[in-house]
């Protein structure tokens, strides 16, 4: 099936300077819902940006604790009631169905593109229990270095719009293994890491993963529920990004800008 567009054509009035007002056009980045079912049961509602959906869903389902590999999940659908819910409601059906209780979600039905986590009931509830990373790799300086030139160049539809965040996956030698964009950076994270549950290559022990805005502690959270032990960033990380990631083993790095980094857990792996 071919991905929707992810940028809409729009009119705008642009000025600059002293020059009169002038119509132009415009390129924004799309943002609708879309409602995740497991076992025809709603268990959210997130703003994203449409493409990748089934991907979106899985990752949903992993980083929230509902599967923890892909043999869980018998397939992933588009429910098609109407025109309009085929485009918006996709349902996950478990190859052990009666495991799945709704009730043990802490997750309240809405969830906007800039916070994943502020529809949580509880502190407590939002932290889930992924094991630690029992080991990571060393990275070197240089490789880690040329990983912002790489994601911005592989940007597609933020070139176009400049309103997307971007989640990347790169290998110990720097090479871009997989992008996915969307207006909120945890769905982003959630469509890379659906990619790969789908894809039977989780655990990703040996890979970088490379985020274009800043570190918050879900972020952290859904890198571990994938086994990623390398986080980058080009922006900053909060507190309890850094406190979770030091306390589980990950490496945090961010400020990825030129030859400069600052290291906030993990410095020992990364090498000159």
């Amino acid at each position: 099936m071919k991905e929707r567009s992810r940028a809409q054509a729009v009119k705008v009035v642009r000025l600059e300077g002293a020059a009169a007002p002038a119509e132009a056009a415009d390129e924004v980045a799309v943002e609708e819902p879309l409602e995740i079912q497991v076992e025809g049961q709603s268990i959210a509602v997130v703003m994203r940006t449409p493409g990748h959906d089934r991907e979106l869903a899985a990752g949903f389902a992993l980083t929230e604790g509902i599967v923890s590999d892909r043999t869980e999940i018998f397939e992933i659908t588009s429910c098609l009631t109407t025109a309009q819910s085929a485009k918006n409601v996709i349902n996950l059906a478990l190859r052990n169905p009666g495991r799945f209780d709704r009730a043990k979600l802490s997750r309240n039905v809405f969830s906007s593109s800039s916070c994943g986590v502020c529809g949580k009931a509880t502190i407590e509830a939002v932290r889930q229990q992924f094991p630690a990373i029992s080991s990571a790799p060393a990275i070197r300086v240089k490789v880690l270095c040329a990983l912002p030139e790489k994601l911005a160049e592989a940007q597609e539809t933020f070139q176009r719009t400049g309103g997307l965040h971007a989640c990347a996956l790169f290998d110990l030698q720097g090479r871009l293994l997989l992008l996915r964009e969307d207006v909120g950076r945890h769905n982003a994270l959630d469509k890379l890491i659906g990619h790969e549950l789908l894809e039977d290559e989780l655990p990703l022990a040996e890979r970088i993963l490379l985020l274009s805005g800043r570190v918050s502690f879900e972020m952290t959270q859904k890198a571990l529920a994938a086994g990623l032990g390398i986080i980058a960033a080009i922006s900053a990380p909060s507190s309890l990004a850094v406190e979770f990631a030091r306390a589980n083993n990950q490496t945090l790095i961010g400020f990825l800008r030129g030859q400069r980094m600052n290291l906030y857990a993990g410095a020992e792996r990364v090498i000159r």
